[in-house]
This record gives C-alpha cells, structure tokens and sequence, in this order.
C-alpha cells in the first residue's frame, strides 16, 4: 500500500476512534544531540500500518509509516528513523533543537479501525555557565532592599536558591522569587546579616543533568549594636599611675570606630582602649566624673554608645615620713613630739601604732586636730619602742617609723643564784637590772673589788673562802644613776647538805648571817 504523505497527515483525522491509551503520559526529555525513544503501549499489534507525525506548533509534517511489509521514512528524517514493528515505538538518532514538539501516532487496524495518540519530545540544550549577579555591590542591613539574578544555559531550567547547605525558602513577603526561561530572581526586602552569610549558590536543573553557579557572598553591613564598656563596674576609686584601662566593644560591620567622653565631654582619645595614662594626660583626673564611649560604623553611618560608669582618680600617697625628737630623752621629765607627713597625695585617714598596737589618746598622750603630729608628756620609761604613723586614702596606703628611745634606770638591781652550796660545787650568780641603756655591772666580795664587770659572775669550784657577800653594783652611763644589792653565798663541807630540806638550808645561811649583823638584800640608790 502505497500513500501519498498529505494522505498520511490527514489519516488520522478520518475514522478516528479516539486515544486508547497507546502512548504514556509525556513528555520525554533528550539531551541535544542524544537519540530518544517513544515508547508506546502495543503490544504485538495487528495493523496495516503505523503512522508518526511530527507538530512544532506551525504545522504538522509526516515522520514514517509503519506497514506490514516495509517502512517508509520521510526525506527529513532519513537515516535518523525507526519503528519497531513489535511495538510501534519511534527511534529518533541525533536530535536536534527542532525536534522538540509534539508526536502523534496512528494504528490502523486490521478491522480498519484507527487509534491514535499524542506525546511531546523536548530536546534539552545542556545546562551551562550557571551564574549569579547583584543589583548591589554591598548592602546595609534592615535599609537596603537585594535583587540577586541567576542565569543559565539551557533549556527547560528550573532554579533552587540555597545558603550553605539549607535551601533558601521564599516567604512571599520579605523574600520573594521569580522564576523565567533562564533567569531566577530573588528579591530579599530589608535584607539581614545572616540573609547572605552563606555562601550563596543557585543549581539550574533541566532533569536530566544539573549546574551548580559558584558561590556568591555579599557583605551586609550591620551595627553598631551592644556598645559595653568593660570593666562594667569598676572600683568608684581608681589609683593614679595605675595600670587600670576602659575597653569599649560593639558588635559592627565593618569594625566601628570610637570615641571617648567625659561628663559630656569628648576627649582627645580614640581607639577601643582608653588607658588611665591617657585619661590624665588629656583630660585631668576630677575628684569623680562619668566615662562612656560612642561606636560609629563608617558604612551604615550609625553612632550608638555604652553606658557610662563612673569613678574618681585618687594619687598615690609618697614619701611619708615620721620625725620625732633628736635629742636624748629621760623618763620623768621632759616630753617628746612626733609628727607624720606625706611628700604627696591625698591623705584622707591617719592612724598611729606603738609596738604593733593602736595608739589612742589620753593621759600624757595628746593628738592634734588633724591627727598628722602626737605630744607624749612627760616622758615614762613605757614610751620606749617603735612608733608608726599609718596615711592612707580610698587607693593607697602607706607607713613610717621611728624608734623612740627614753633612757632610765637603773632600777632596783637583783641577784639570782645559789645561797649555799658545798664544797667544789659551781656557783653562779648573776644580776640584773632594767635600764635604758643597759646598765654596765660590777661585783665585790666582801666589800672588795673582784674586776669582774659582767652581769654574770661565776665561781667554777667554791671553796670555804668563797664563803662572803657578794654586791652587785648597776651604773647607767647616760642618766647617772647606780644602783646595788648584796647577796651571801655560804660554803658548806661536801656532803653536809644532803637530805637537808629547803628550810634547814635557810636556818644554815641565817645562822651565819647572825653574829655578822648584816642585813641581807641591802640596797644603795644613787643618781
């Protein structure tokens, strides 16, 4: 059977009994240049022919019929056709954009029934040079409104937006898309920092095969925005010449300049630290002033600033000195003066000690009004040891001393020591007593010089001629004054003492203190 091709194009519209279901939905996609295949659902079907025309919209052309004996392709499709004669499928080899359209098949039956169907090809071109762009080189946060374009390559493209891994999800209001042949558009309103943290990227997709653009990032500028001082609460006193320094931070991009002020004023400072060196060097240091900075971001031209603290700059206290009398001074006459003073600084407290304990008036002692100076009258042998005087204010303190010396004495001298002993026994005695200086010492045995001027005299073996009283004579070379005490030592033969109890011993010492007539514990006070 031999049919003329304008005949093939209207057969299908004569005696048509409408699709059955010969063809799957569509449509089928091919990449250019790649062969497709469309798939009917015959199978084994008893036909005088198939037939398959081609439609771009502008008008229908014949492709190839199928019949029982052979196959006839149109001229334009020559070499690139085939039906398989089993299912009636369409080969088509090497596509070429002008493929793409609709096909129809037509199944003429044995009975001279005719069915037919409809499918759409598209060839795809490959998806390429998949690239974003900016209406903006940069933006501000919450002021500037971002267009961001992807465009591609290709055919049949659809648009995924994503920031890092996530997808980006348009909201209909504050980011919106929309989406053309080849171009996607994003439109992001009062756009965010985060909004193109990303990396931004676009994928263009045509089914088949897919292209990723390379990542685009946008600065968003932001900021200033939590503008805190640090430290928040420092001390309400600060020492001069210390190492204390304010620090602003802000959260800011880019980084945000800053400037400093005092009670309103601004200060001939900048930079995020302002060290006390500076504050002082620029701006004095007033008894108490409040400090605050202000953060300025040179993009978004925005100035916000922390909150001030307040605190006052003290000087350290120097050079304290503590003078006293230079003189040499005795107990029971005269009186002393003792003042403290600081070379610099604020002394705001005054505190006095003596040997390490608090020093108080009253009695001989008396403290001027503003504590700096005490008068001790008269003098007692007590007042003797280290006077300190302590200056202090809210950040420093500091402290001197003098060492007072009240020279008396001696007073009432003592012996200690052994009052009999036997024969060939050690004997020692030694004498004391309190004076300022120490008193110098010498002894006599009865009543004639010995050359001993210690305050220890010993006898290493006594022997019956020791037997005697001992004097012990104290002189202080400063106030003059001498005191002395006797002490009578008795010599016993070896063994005599014995079992002998401490009164017995005593009996001993009066017996032989007797016909003597000596008082014992005699003492002489001269000055």
């Amino acid at each position: 059977m031999d049919l003329s091709p304008s005949l093939l194009v209207l057969l299908p519209l004569l005696g048509w009994c409408g699709a059955q279901h010969i063809l799957p939905e569509g449509p089928v996609d091919v990449l250019l240049g790649g062969n497709a295949t469309l798939t009917t659902l015959l199978d084994k079907p008893e036909y005088q022919f198939i037939i398959w025309n081609f439609n771009n919209g502008d008008e229908q052309v014949h492709v190839a019929t199928l019949t029982r004996s052979n196959l006839k392709v149109n001229a334009p499709y020559r070499d690139r056709v085939a039906i398989d004669g089993a299912t009636g499928n369409l080969f088509l080899k090497e596509t070429k954009s002008a493929d793409s359209g609709d096909y129809s098949i037509t199944v003429l039956t044995v009975n001279g029934d005719t069915t037919t169907a409809e499918i759409k090809l598209r060839v795809l071109e490959p998806v390429s040079e998949v690239t974003i762009r900016s209406d903006l080189p940069e933006a501000i946060e919450h002021n500037s409104t971002v267009v961001l374009t992807c465009s591609a390559k290709g055919s049949f493209l659809r648009f995924t937006w994503a920031n890092g891994t996530k997808t980006l999800v348009p909201d209909g209001k504050r980011i919106t898309l929309k989406e053309e042949q080849r171009t996607s558009t994003m439109t992001i309103a009062g756009v965010l920092r985060w909004d193109l943290r990303g990396p931004i990227s676009c994928l263009a997709d045509n089914g088949l095969e897919s292209m990723r653009s390379a990542p685009f990032n946008l600065t968003v500028y932001y900021g200033p925005e939590l503008v805190a001082l640090a430290p928040p609460s420092p001390p309400p006193f600060i020492k001069a010449g210390s190492d204390f320094n304010l620090t602003c931070s802000a959260v800011s991009s880019p980084d945000a300049t800053f400037q400093w002020f005092r009670d309103q004023q601004l200060m001939e400072a900048s930079g995020s630290v302002l060290t006390l060196k500076t504050l002082q060097e620029h701006s004095g240091a007033p008894a108490a002033a409040q400090y605050w900075c202000g953060a300025t971001n040179s993009k978004t031209r925005r100035t916000l600033a922390s909150a001030p603290v307040s605190f006052a700059v003290i000087g350290p206290i120097l050079g304290v000195n503590l003078s006293g009398p230079s003189g040499v001074l005795f107990a029971g006459n005269g009186s002393a003066n003792l003042s403290c003073w600081a070379e610099a600084g604020e002394v705001t407290t005054t505190t006095w000690r003596k040997d390490g304990r608090a020093l108080s008036a009253g009695g001989r002692v008396l403290f001027a009004a503003d504590m700096r100076s005490i008068r001790i009258e008269p003098l007692q042998k007590e007042d003797n040891g280290q006077f300190a005087c302590e200056l202090s204010n809210q950040v420093d303190r500091q402290e001197a001393s003098y060492q007072m010396v009240v020279n008396y004495g001696p007073e009432e001298p003592t012996v200690t020591g052994e009052k009999v002993v036997e024969v060939n026994q050690r004997v020692t005695l030694t004498c004391s007593a309190p004076s300022v200086p120490p008193a110098n010492f010498t002894w006599k045995v009865n009543g004639s010089a010995t050359g001993v001027n210690t305050a220890t005299f010993v006898v290493d073996k006594a022997a019956y001629k020791n037997t005697g009283t001992y004097t012990c004579e104290a002189h202080n070379t400063v106030t003059g004054g001498r005191g002395q005490v006797t002490h009578f030592l008795a010599v016993k033969e070896e063994g005599s003492l014995e079992g002998l109890s401490g009164g017995a011993i005593a009996g001993i010492v009066i017996g032989i203190l007797a016909p003597v007539g000596v008082a014992i514990g005699l003492f002489v006070y001269c000055r």
